[in-house]
């Protein structure tokens, strides 16, 4: 595995916009990036290991706040791994408590489809008049 990776690299790999691997940055959600000897900017593996929980978090609506106070934990060091573990099963039972919902909401759908088709079954076999 690669030391270092380039931001074109690493927008690339979490299919985001340069624009928002900076906004992650500002937002507190990665440490402050390294440079080259030359002065462009590089991830190390941890930084691209943490976007990668990051994204997966955002990506099930973890609001930002939340997601900066996570990072700032991980940055902290191990003496705060029940802490971590304590905001990830918080988030847990939220995405528990929201595919619950979107679940019932699906079912809901699911029965006005299924009443739809019927009515459309119904029109369908009711008899034709030919006309002459």
């Amino acid at each position: 595995m690669r030391d270092y990776y380039t931001p074109g690299e690493v927008a690339e790999r979490f299919a985001l916009t340069l624009d928002t691997l900076r906004y992650y940055e500002k937002a507190g959600l990665l440490r402050r990036v390294e440079r080259s000897p030359s002065g462009h900017r590089r991830y190390r593996t941890d930084d691209v290991e943490l976007l990668h929980l990051v994204r997966c978090l955002r990506d099930t609506d973890m609001p930002i706040a939340r997601l900066r106070d996570f990072a700032e934990l991980v940055r902290a060091g191990d003496h705060t791994v029940p802490d971590r573990v304590e905001v990830l099963q918080g988030h847990q039972r939220r995405l528990d408590e929201r595919i619950a919902e979107l679940r019932d909401r699906q079912a809901v759908i699911q029965h006005k489809i299924d009443y739809y088709l019927g009515v459309i079954a119904e029109r369908t076999h009711e008899p034709v008049e030919e006309t002459i």
